[in-house]
């Protein structure tokens, strides 16, 4: 075997590599795009059809098909613009170097405690609210459009932002790190028709941005006072100040990788 055979060989899996990967971050993005799924059982009741009638000789059938896949591609591009458009907006809004701030272990605990704090006293006044916290997925293009604030995280701020008469309690609140960036954000609604019908804009605004980052939202109904969490375009009803806790330490926990390489440093610096 020549070099130029192993070079041939490299590329050629490097291209299969790159095509896979592709492939896999756009599926990931389109399984909580309720329109896309549809489009794509759409596109393969077409291709399925087209086969039936190829095999048993359907002469007007496959004349019309003929024809749609032709200017299918043409009429997908302008029906559904909006929907890839948000898709490209959501592969450009992933960082590659992941969390822009990893919170240690006490600053996790506290961002938590004075979250789950304001929620459960939001909760007993019935004081509608909608909480963001940004992960991997940068939120930057809503918190540009979207009163800033930058300070750091407190139960108290977050029950005045909230407080009716507060100018900024209307839209959302988004957290990075341990800080509250902004108030009255606006996120795009939810269009699940899985999605309870009964529920209010604030919980479809809190799945949208779920449905396309992976941000946590957090919801206190104005109605019930009833609190729940949207991670990864599910929607998780009527929870508890507990669960809500734990699920936040759960879900705001480093990754393993980081773990590892703070470890390898600290034992480095050890060493040093």
């Amino acid at each position: 075997m020549t070099f130029d055979s192993i070079v041939d060989i490299v590329k050629k899996i490097i291209d299969v590599l790159l095509v896979w990967l592709v492939l896999y971050y756009v599926l990931r993005s389109l399984s909580k795009n309720v329109k896309m799924v549809l489009l794509f059982k759409g596109i393969i009741i077409i291709i399925v059809l087209k086969l039936f009638s190829d095999i048993f000789n359907l002469t007007t059938i496959g004349f019309l098909l003929d024809y749609v896949i032709e200017w299918g591609i043409l009429a997908i591009i302008v029906i559904f613009q909006p929907e890839i458009r948000n898709v490209l907006e959501q592969l450009g809004r992933s960082q590659l170097l992941g969390r822009h701030k990893v919170l240690t272990v006490d600053e996790r605990e506290r961002v938590v405690y004075e979250i789950v704090n304001a929620m459960d006293s939001l909760r007993k006044t019935r004081t509608g609210a909608l909480i963001v916290i940004e992960r991997d997925n940068s939120l930057n293009d809503y918190i540009q459009k979207s009163k800033k604030i930058y300070a750091d995280i407190s139960s108290d701020l977050l029950m005045s932002i909230f407080f009716p008469n507060n100018p900024l309690h209307d839209g959302g609140v988004i957290i990075q790190g341990d800080k509250i960036t902004c108030a009255r954000a606006v996120f795009p609604t939810s269009e699940n028709s899985k999605v309870i019908k009964r529920l209010g804009t604030r919980h479809r605004a809190a799945l949208g941005i779920a449905e396309i980052t992976d941000c946590i939202s957090l919801i206190v109904s104005e109605e019930t006072g009833r609190l729940s969490v949207a991670i990864g375009g599910d929607l998780h009803y009527n929870l508890t100040p507990d669960e809500i806790r734990v699920m936040l330490l759960e879900e705001l926990s480093p990754k393993k990788s980081i773990l590892i390489e703070e470890a390898e440093e600290n034992s480095d610096e050890k060493d040093n």
